[in-house]
């Protein structure tokens, strides 16, 4: 029998080699780490795309948003959905062109800069680029004319698409009238609300003129008009609709025409007088330093039969002749059916079908001409529906939003709301705010579009991304912002709430979110003429709330997910707190 002490050192030896291979192997291949819930998904960052061609130079402007997290109010949220909206940020679309939000003024809607109330709403809404001086009057402007004193070569009167002669309610530029805007005031109120101009040079000038050499003439004005504008702005326009025969210079009386053009205007024509437009242009611009861009009128639909040829041929006859000439094309759209008392869901549904059939159509002209393909820029769009205040109403509201959002996803470069102050006519007016005869509205009360693409605004990103609804009836746009936060609008098409909740894909989501909720009020039916943000609307029968740039956001942690009820025909603006 060993002696204990020896024992007691076999056991010694036989541990410390235990405790020594338990170290080595520690070593070599050490336990895992506890799963982290924040490691389950793989974040795949978007990859900005190629800028489209329809979009282009409209993009140089473009810069990075940084979303600002603003002062709210803890709200609830729902507990069921029904509707799932998943946006995945790993996939960008395009980069938003700051031209998306687009306006048109005009030349009758007083001074601006003498209107307090207009110029602190237009200064808020930011719509970067105001097209002038107005649709079908930009064709009988003179820019550097007094109220009266026409250029001795244009006729009194014009004759209509019917060879009748008649006034065409010429326009002028160098005015001093309490009603009307002078292109002075126009430059003045682009400055102070921090916006950059779009013009419409006067094309049927090169037409109805009486010169020996019109179109040289009528060029000669624009030109000097680019000299006086001296670089302020970018983007120019050679006519407004001038394929259609409701334009003057569409018929002229050949009598009195000295050049030898036909009495009916056709795409080719309208083309090469385009040529000798962009000439002088870009002469002009380069004696003063500055970077033009002109654009063509396009027709954007395929033509109807009961058309006149001028319209029917113009973009197989303009298109060939202009050869690439044009720096951008110009479309407008009024999407619903022509005055028709159309309902919300005609309204809403224009907007999904029309905002890519005119785009496809115009690249498909530009194809079939073998030209390039080039920006493309809605200059104008509104809707036709008329005689339930559907042009003042809630609804206008989410059918601007559907109008900006589809315009965005289909890559315009540019598009321009029509128009910011109109005529009440029983609310068939177009106009972004009153203009002072509506009844117990004071004039310069935004409308509720105006909200609309107000909060529109605020919550969109820099960069489109990828959005998709399991019901049709919940249209979605999503963003990012370079910040790191992702935004969600909801459009509610329809006549009924719902609840809806969101799932991001490749973004760090933060453990907030914050929105902002419009709808109508039950006033005239489907077409309310308020609209309610966050619960808080206007003082009177109209309009929205009057403290709109001060109010609190709603939000809720994200922990039970991202949950939100979308009125019915509301709409929900959303962003999503990047992580900290």
């Amino acid at each position: 029998m060993a002696p204990k002490h020896g024992i007691f050192k076999s056991l010694f030896f036989i541990l410390f080699a235990l405790l020594i291979s338990c170290k080595e192997d520690n070593e070599v291949t050490p336990a895992p780490n506890p799963p982290d819930d924040d490691d389950d998904e793989i974040i795949t960052p978007g990859v900005d795309p190629t800028t489209a061609k329809t979009i282009g130079f409209f993009l140089d402007n473009w810069t990075a948003r940084e979303f600002a997290e603003p002062a709210f109010t803890e709200a609830s949220t729902p507990s069921v959905t029904k509707i799932t909206v998943t946006v995945d940020a790993g996939t960008i679309i395009t980069k938003i062109p700051t031209t998306s939000f687009s306006q048109n003024a005009n030349t009758w809607m007083t001074p601006m800069i003498d209107q307090p109330a207009f110029m602190n709403h237009i200064t808020n809404l930011h719509p970067r680029v105001i097209r002038f001086p107005a649709g079908s009057g930009s064709d009988v402007y003179f820019w550097n004319s007094k109220p009266g004193a026409l250029p001795s070569d244009v006729p009194a009167q014009l004759v209509d698409k019917d060879g009748v002669k008649k006034d065409p309610g010429f326009m002028y530029g160098n005015t001093n009238d309490n009603w009307r805007a002078s292109l002075d005031n126009y430059y003045a109120m682009l400055k102070q609300s921090g916006n950059e101009g779009l013009l419409t040079m006067n094309y049927g000038y090169a037409r109805y003129g009486t010169s020996s050499n019109p179109v040289a003439t009528a060029a000669h004005l624009a030109a000097d008009w680019v000299r006086y504008d001296k670089g302020r702005t970018k983007y120019w326009e050679i006519g407004n609709e001038v394929y259609a025969d409701w334009e003057w210079g569409y018929r002229i009386n050949v009598a009195a025409n000295k050049d030898g053009q036909p009495e009916f205007l056709t795409g080719k024509l309208y083309a090469q007088h385009f040529k000798v437009f962009a000439d002088s242009m870009r002469k002009a611009a380069d004696e003063v330093g500055s970077k033009i861009y002109i654009g063509a009128v396009t027709y954007e639909h395929t033509p109807e039969s009961w058309q006149v040829n001028t319209t029917q041929t113009w973009n197989t006859t303009m298109l060939p002749e202009l050869n690439n000439d044009a720096d951008f094309y110009i479309v407008h759209n009024y999407f619903t059916p022509y005055n028709e008392n159309s309902n919300t869901s005609t309204i809403t549904s224009s907007v999904m079908t029309e905002t890519s059939k005119v785009i496809d159509f115009v690249k498909q002209t530009l194809q079939s001409a073998n030209v390039e393909i080039k920006p493309i820029a809605m200059t104008e769009w509104n809707m036709w529906a008329r005689d339930s205040k559907q042009q003042v109403s809630n609804v206008s509201g989410i059918f601007a939003v559907l109008v900006i959002g589809e315009s965005i996803k289909n890559e315009y470069g540019l598009t321009a709301r029509w128009d910011l102050l109109n005529g009440w006519d029983n609310g068939n007016d177009h106009g972004l705010f009153s203009d002072g005869n509506e009844p117990g509205v004071t004039k310069w009360t935004p409308r509720p579009s105006f909200h609309y693409m107000y909060f529109f605004d605020k919550m969109l990103g820099d960069r489109l991304i990828d959005a998709t609804s399991t019901n049709s009836n919940i249209k979605v746009y999503g963003s990012t912002f370079s910040s790191g936060e992702a935004a969600v609008t909801l459009v509610n098409v329809s006549g009924s709430a719902e609840n809806v909740e969101i799932k991001l894909k490749n973004i760090n989501a933060g453990d907030r979110f914050y929105w902002y909720t419009l709808e109508g009020a039950t006033d005239n039916g489907e077409f309310s003429r308020k609209v309610m943000v966050n619960g808080q609307g206007p003082s009177g029968v109209a309009g929205g709330p009057a403290d709109y740039t001060s109010l609190k956001a709603r939000s809720a942690v994200t922990t039970d997910g991202i949950k939100v009820a979308v009125p019915a025909r509301g709409m929900v603006n959303l962003v999503v707190g990047k992580k900290k």
